[in-house]
């Protein structure tokens, strides 16, 4: 297999306090600097609601410095992908651009994910957008997100080869015209997102984001997701599975269970996370339940051991 790398999308959530992150924290601690400790990948979330400044991006490397071969992965500017009343302009991709660019020149950057809205279909006027896409940021590597069955055509996947563009294979609550999981590797980088499966929120408009994502996959609902990263892995340079499912930790304890589930091996998590999740991750990680007591923010500063 390829390089895979695992991990959760975004770092910081506040109901991650006590269940992945020590609560109180620590003045110096460092939730993101925590996590590269443990998990190969991070998606960056903010990125899709406004753009990075090259200094922030340049803290971001600094703050994973100790992990060589972590890599992030980042969403790209909502402007693009979900604002397309009007066209985008130059000053538009060279203010998205200015940190993803210092993630690249650092080495770190191993996706730019193209995420899309259920509603965004298979149509000339969708294509001619994403074509203009491919040729602006065309020079990260790119991963593709749509989530309407309109895109699952022959055509598109050829099309996604010939540019050298990723598709991402998703899990979701499946409709009607939801696309369906997959294991298709479309370009050297090959991508998985698991969203849940929260059939309950997840088209209510007024679902906010905790609702929606609010998911613990089983291990038997992981495993055939598995086998389709060992797949992707088969094909791909690089592979990224990344759980998006980040209510109270969850995402984080799918991402290590998946890990284990793929490589036959347990991992390394959070102490913390041993406790809320400890029947769903002891077949899969080191390490045992701390009692609430023994929680000190001693945890927060170990190292994660090396690979085994």
């Amino acid at each position: 297999m390829g390089t895979v790398r695992f991990g959760t999308a975004g770092w910081d959530y506040p109901d991650w306090n006590g269940v992945v992150f020590p609560k109180p924290r620590p003045k110096d601690f460092d939730p993101l600097g925590y996590l590269a400790r443990y998990f190969g990948t991070i998606e960056i979330n903010n990125t899709f609601y406004r753009p990075a400044a090259a200094a922030v991006a340049k803290k971001w490397v600094e703050r994973v410095a100790a992990q060589p071969d972590f890599r992030f992965t980042a969403k790209l500017w909502k402007r693009f992908t979900h604002e397309r009343g009007s066209a985008w302009s130059k000053a538009d991709v060279a203010a998205a651009r200015a940190g993803l660019d210092v993630l690249r020149e650092a080495g770190r950057l191993g996706a730019l994910l193209l995420q899309f809205p259920w509603s965004f279909k298979n149509e000339e006027a969708s294509q001619e957008w994403l074509r203009d896409l491919f040729r602006a940021f065309g020079h990260l590597p790119l991963v593709l997100e749509v989530r309407h069955v309109s895109w699952s055509e022959p055509r598109v996947i050829e099309w996604l080869v010939e540019s050298g563009v990723g598709l991402v294979n998703i899990d979701q609550p499946q409709f009607a015209k939801s696309i369906k999981p997959g294991a298709l590797v479309t370009a050297p980088v090959g991508y998985v997102r698991l969203h849940g499966r929260n059939y309950k929120e997840w088209f209510r408009k007024s679902a906010g984001r905790d609702e929606r994502y609010d998911y613990l996959y089983t291990a038997g609902e992981l495993r055939p997701w598995a086998t389709r990263v060992k797949d992707i892995a088969a094909q791909a340079k690089e592979t990224y599975a990344v759980t998006n499912n980040h209510r109270l930790g969850k995402a984080p304890a799918n991402a290590a269970m998946l890990e284990s589930l793929v490589t036959g091996k347990k991992v390394d998590v959070p102490p913390l996370l041993l406790d809320p999740y400890a029947a769903e991750l002891a077949p899969f990680t080191r390490g045992k339940p701390q009692p609430v007591a023994a929680r000190s923010t001693a945890n927060a500063r170990s190292s994660r051991p090396s690979p085994q």
